[in-house]
């Protein structure tokens, strides 16, 4: 895609897929295309690659003109995938940079400001699966736009529940209401907000920010539940299973170092884990 092709990208409503042409990734970009269809938006496939060093006896140094050639194929190949796929009723357009993954994704996002950005979960292999799950988690914690990280075999038939996890904790001041709003409306869809604190335990501030809440989220009418599980996440992904729950939206954290220590992951055990989609929001 010619980089003045986004002027006309701009005034669209537009889903990123980020691809490494993994299997999952593949399912990622399968998934996005029904959404994109299901919400009326457009799609931008987007390949990011590093030159390698392959080692044999000697290494040997692979140029971006050795490299870009063999994405570009991929991409073409992709995109007329998903032409006869949807029958020609979706845009896609396709894009590859040279870089840093998440420098790459986040300066797209910053030229195309997305509807969402998708991401396959998991890569094909043992290694894939770390780089490529690390870099979907890390993208989750860090891009300041929605990024949805799509499990294996996920597949996009409706999104009919919608269940944001949350622990009440100043939770006015962390989300975007409008953004949850316009999620719930676009899929027409039931919110139903996980409490993923200590229901026994009265706390007058977050009696506060639930009220605070549930009036700013009032004209989507949405249903409110407690998650009192000792482990939060498997709580979380009872609750998703039990009540088919099919749209997952986290508030991810960014801890510093000593909490990264002493602290589990709670978004990427949630994108490691859950049987469907995950989406964070800022």
């Amino acid at each position: 895609m010619v980089e003045n092709d986004y002027l006309q990208f701009y005034k669209m409503k537009t889903i990123l897929v980020a691809t490494d042409f993994s299997p999952a990734a593949l399912n990622a970009t399968n998934y996005a295309a029904d959404m994109a269809l299901a919400v009326n938006a457009d799609l931008l496939l987007l390949h990011v690659f590093q030159t390698a060093v392959v080692f044999t006896e000697m290494p040997i140094n692979l140029t971006s003109d050795e490299v870009r050639p063999g994405a570009e194929k991929e991409l073409v190949e992709i995109k007329h995938w998903l032409a006869r796929k949807t029958n020609g009723k979706l845009t896609v357009e396709t894009t590859i940079r040279e870089g840093s993954f998440f420098t790459e994704l986040k300066n797209v996002c910053e030229e195309l400001q997305p509807y969402a950005v998708v991401i396959g979960s998991q890569g094909k292999s043992a290694t894939e699966r770390f780089f490529f799950g690390s870099h979907a988690v890390f993208a989750m914690k860090h891009l300041m736009w929605p990024v949805i990280t799509v499990p294996p075999g996920a597949i996009f038939l409706s999104v009919k529940k919608i269940g944001l996890a949350c622990d009440f904790n100043h939770i006015v001041d962390k989300i975007d209401v409008a953004e949850i709003k316009t999620l719930v409306n676009d899929f027409n869809a039931a919110l139903h907000i996980l409490n993923t604190g200590k229901k026994e335990v009265f706390d007058p501030e977050i009696v506060f920010e639930s009220v605070l809440l549930e009036e700013k989220l009032k004209p989507v009418k949405p249903h409110y539940h407690f998650i009192t599980y000792a482990d939060t996440d498997e709580g979380i992904l009872d609750f998703v299973e039990q009540n088919n729950i099919d749209f997952l939206m986290v508030l991810p954290r960014r801890h510093s170092l000593p909490d990264k220590l002493i602290r589990r992951s709670h978004t990427k055990h949630l994108v490691m884990h859950s049987p469907v989609p995950v989406m964070a929001i800022h």
